[in-house]
């Protein structure tokens, strides 16, 4: 962070003694059927909310423990010459904007996951903003699922992968291809950037093994599925009933996915953020423990890769600190607003698209430091337009031939239904949308994926249709 962080206690003393097993934890997360009311709001974030916590308990420890032994733990990658020139502006200075990923690296100790996978790997994905005023903040969740465009990106293997649309948490796999966190970050925070608009100004990562030692450190956690889990994918075989899970247990607990619920990824984020919250519980109890307490400050540190100037215990200490004093309701956790591609592509079950123009008002309130309520974003996605339900002309204003064929091959790829190209009657310098009476709300949702695309509605538009006039200052569709 550039401002100054809160200070840890200056004076270390010698860690204490490792002691046997904490008692086991008396916190239950909730069962991992369908939320209802109110629970649907812990379908808000995703493993990741593991490193809020992990800033959380440094903070808390900092003032009792020594710091200086588990500053060496925390790594840090240098990511600055790898993202490139290509970025938002800062639209808030004084703000910050922090990529938290959940990595699950296939090296070392974690090889035995995810067989056949590309040796970097991330289940998580999320933004942490912090106001400039530092009042307020709030953290967006990105679905591992969602479709988007990876941009290309250095794979440090001395090539460059193609632009493309993916699930986002390709990026991370990309970038990492030789196993670097740097390049996975890099290609993660750049694929963030030009999807959202958001300038991102810190990283952080947390892998599979800090987890489970943070657990372990706590005597485990108790969880209490109403039915048996079984999920080959995450190693995981429980049965019905509460239980106290840990090791391999506790990990899969949180990755399950196709052994509970309805399969999907959303499916699993209540359990995730419950299973998070009651391990912060927990390690909050546990301050008096010294034994316990050192436990999980190493793992956590030791699961921790971040950007250089995030890198230390000081800079982690102020940051949660200053997470530490907004006012309860002024941290708010919401997850991008989204639906099932098959909505717009029928053959595609797997991947899910995100939603607008809720999405690009989320974005746009957080690039200029607008406060976002969770209320505001759930009820403006209760009734979704769906891509595939608007129907788009698009004429060239340019001189550039092929460019409405174009333009219409990536709205076609977005889900868009377009039903003819053409030229504009004019040149046209700027990219516009017009609409007939009745349309405005589609006519936004598409000029919401232009930004500064202006929209206005014409008498003599055809009926039933938007047109996208494409202009010399088009720059591509994300």
């Amino acid at each position: 962070m550039s401002d100054a962080p809160g200070q840890p206690p200056a004076k270390p003393r010698q860690p204490p003694a490792k002691t046997g097993r904490s008692p086991v934890a008396d916190r239950r997360t909730p069962s991992p059927g369908p939320a209802r009311g109110p629970a649907r709001r812990g379908r808000r974030a995703f493993r990741a909310v593991a490193a809020l916590a992990t800033l959380l308990v440094v903070t808390a420890a900092a003032g009792v423990w020594v710091y200086r032994d588990l500053q060496g733990n925390i790594r840090s990658a240098d990511v600055d010459n790898k993202i490139g020139d290509d970025r938002p502006p800062n639209m808030s200075p004084g703000s910050k904007n922090i990529l938290v990923v959940g990595s699950d690296s296939r090296a070392g100790a974690n090889a035995e996951y995810g067989r056949g996978l590309t040796t970097m790997q991330s289940d998580t994905l999320m933004v942490l903003h912090l106001a400039a005023n530092r009042e307020w903040a709030t953290v967006v969740s990105f679905p591992r699922d969602s479709w988007v465009k990876v941009p290309a990106c250095d794979r440090g293997d001395g090539s460059t992968s193609d632009p493309h649309h993916a699930k986002i948490n390709e990026a991370f796999a990309i970038g990492g291809t030789t196993g670097e966190v740097a390049g996975a970050a890099a290609c993660a925070i750049k694929t963030v950037e030009q999807n959202t608009g958001l300038r991102i100004d810190h990283f952080m990562s947390v892998d599979f093994q800090g987890f489970k030692g943070m657990v372990n450190a706590l005597g485990g956690m108790e969880v209490c599925p109403e039915a048996a889990i079984r999920d080959e994918k995450a190693r995981l075989d429980i049965p019905a009933g509460c239980q106290t899970v840990r090791d391999e247990d506790a990990l899969g607990y949180v990755r399950a996915r196709y052994g509970v619920g309805d399969g999907s990824d959303l499916g699993r984020i209540g359990r995730q953020q419950e299973f998070m919250r009651a391990l912060a519980d927990r390690a909050q109890e546990k301050l008096t423990s010294p034994g316990a307490l050192y436990g999980l400050l190493e793992s956590a540190t030791e699961s921790l890769t971040t950007d250089k100037a995030l890198a230390g215990i000081q800079p982690l200490y102020g940051l949660a600190s200053r997470l530490k004093a907004i006012e309860p309701g002024r941290l708010t956790f919401v997850t991008v607003p989204n639906y099932p591609r098959s909505m717009d592509v029928p053959s595609d079950t797997a991947n899910v698209v995100w939603r607008y123009p809720e999405t690009a008002d989320l974005f746009t309130a957080l690039a200029r430091d607008r406060e976002v309520r969770e209320e505001s974003v759930a009820a403006a996605g209760e009734n979704p337009l769906y891509a595939s339900a608007i129907r788009v002309r698009v004429l060239n204003g340019t001189g550039t031939p092929g460019l409405a064929g174009e333009v219409a091959r990536s709205l076609r790829l977005a889900g868009f239904t377009v039903t003819g190209t053409g030229n504009a009657p004019a040149a046209a310098a700027r990219t516009s949308v017009t609409h007939p009476a009745g349309l405005a709300r589609q006519a936004r949702a598409l000029a919401s994926r232009l930004p500064g695309t202006a929209v206005s509605e014409r008498a003599d538009a055809p009926g039933g249709l938007i047109t996208l006039t494409v202009g010399n200052d088009f720059d591509g569709l994300p």
